[in-house]
């Protein structure tokens, strides 16, 4: 590497000492600015992690003698945490001098055990000039007799380490630290550029598998209600997030009749969202053997836990509409009560049924069943309609929600939805819902 057309080398340094440098040697302000130079020439133009490292050791081979070394940096995001291992921690790493080994599996960085392992959890130096009385060292190479290092600072945080091995005693001392110092602080900027560039890069492809994500959720929501004779159907599902744990679905039956099914996953975001994709499977596979709401209900709660791994549990409203007489029976699973809006404007709550889902091993569940007449009909939702509350601490619950679809039981099932929807917003004034909204209206014509 040239500069103006002269190699860079440090003035004073001597072949024969320690590490190649003289101990009288010292870092002159001229050659911090031009090793300063030299990094940034090095490193310009790229923002290639792994390419950075690579050149950052190459430099550093011409300043300081090893036999082995090693540049670690951390993922940005959980760079202080202290639950993940440090080899899920670590972002990139650059060896020189060792057998090929992964930061994932290589039980020293895994554990966050060794000099490199103490350096970067307490943020201080390490000189060890015999590895043989060092309390930190963990053999990692055979040859090894003497080691150092340091770790890469980025605004009083640790981002990384910088490690050299020697297989001679006391290969490095006071200078070599304060070269090796100099170097790490040197390269923090390069460094840092490059992981914001690979977070960056990471944000995109999440971006990506949140659009898929998203995509296939909407897949597995009814893209229309299906034709049911003598009623008008309607569902709508929105998500707090981009996907969510909210589950609705019409299911025709063999005999005629419809299964309708609304169900909760607790949580949010992608995996909710994978638990309501093994819940929907489940439903679907048991109705179409024929199950009925409480078989169904008894089913899906032995079932639930191991679809889950125990991670969470599940409310649902399972039913079955009968076209013929407006039969509507129902399991209610420690779910928000179904709404029965009569023709005259009372209404009535559908709660029979059992506990939650996936709790309970032995839980017993009782059907219910209602009948509507003409003009009648069901709203069925989820807790994220009646749990909006505004900025002045008020909320818009299930007496709100009540009152409004008594009011506007006129309207078709698409008009009722977007009424509630409507009047929900404007209560909490905005557009988006803290939780996922789920609303399901069947109106017997």
């Amino acid at each position: 590497m040239t500069i103006e057309g002269a190699p860079l080398h440090l003035e004073d340094a001597g072949r024969g000492s320690p590490a190649g440098f003289s101990r009288r040697s010292e870092l002159t302000a001229e050659t911090r600015y031009r090793l300063l130079l030299e990094i940034s020439h090095r490193t310009r133009g790229t923002l290639d992690l792994e390419r950075i490292l690579n050149l950052l050791l190459d430099s550093l081979a011409e300043h300081l003698s090893f036999d082995a070394a090693g540049i670690f940096v951390l993922r940005q995001a959980i760079a202080r945490s202290r639950v993940a291992s440090l080899g899920d921690r670590i972002a990139g790493v650059t060896w020189r001098g060792f057998e090929p080994r992964s930061a994932r599996t290589d039980p020293l960085l895994r554990d966050g055990r060794g000099i490199v392992g103490h350096v970067i959890e307490t943020g201080e130096p390490v000189v060890a000039p015999d590895i043989r009385v060092d309390p930190w060292y963990v053999e990692g190479r055979a040859s090894t007799r003497s080691e150092i290092a340091v770790p890469i600072l980025r605004d009083g945080r640790v981002i990384g380490a910088l490690n050299l091995e020697s297989d001679r005693l006391a290969a490095f001392d006071d200078r070599s630290l304060e070269v090796l110092r100099f170097y790490a602080e040197a390269t923090a900027i390069a460094v840092e550029k490059a992981l914001l560039y690979q977070e960056l890069l990471e944000a995109r492809r999440m971006e990506t598998q949140l659009q898929i994500a998203q995509e296939v959720q909407a897949r597995l929501l009814p893209a229309a209600p299906p034709s049911l004779p003598g009623f008008a159907l309607a569902g709508l599902c929105i998500p707090s997030s981009r996907v969510g744990g909210d589950y609705y679905d019409f299911i025709p039956r063999a005999d005629g009749s419809l299964t309708l099914a609304v169900a909760d996953v607790a949580g949010h975001g992608i995996p909710a969202a994978l638990l309501m994709a093994a819940l929907r499977a489940l439903t679907r596979t048991h109705v179409c053997f024929g199950a009925t709401p409480v078989q169904l209900a008894r089913t899906l709660n032995r079932q639930v836990p191991d679809s889950m791994a125990g991670a969470a549990f599940v409310t649902a409203l399972i039913a079955t509409l009968s076209p013929e007489d407006g039969t509507f029976s129902y399991v209610n699973c420690g779910h928000d009560p179904p709404l029965l809006v009569r023709r005259d404007g009372s209404v009535e709550r559908l709660d029979a049924g059992g506990p939650l889902l996936g709790v309970v091993e032995d839980a017993r569940f009782v059907a219910g069943a209602a009948t509507l007449a003409p003009g009648d009909l069901l709203v069925l939702h989820t807790d994220g309609i009646v749990e909006v509350n505004d900025r002045a601490g008020g909320w818009f619950d299930a007496g709100a929600l009540t009152t409004l679809v008594a009011e506007h039981r006129h309207q078709t099932p698409q008009g009722l939805i977007a009424e509630v929807v409507g009047a929900a917003r404007e209560f909490l004034g905005a557009v988006d819902f803290e939780d996922d909204v789920t609303l399901v209206v069947a109106k017997r014509l």
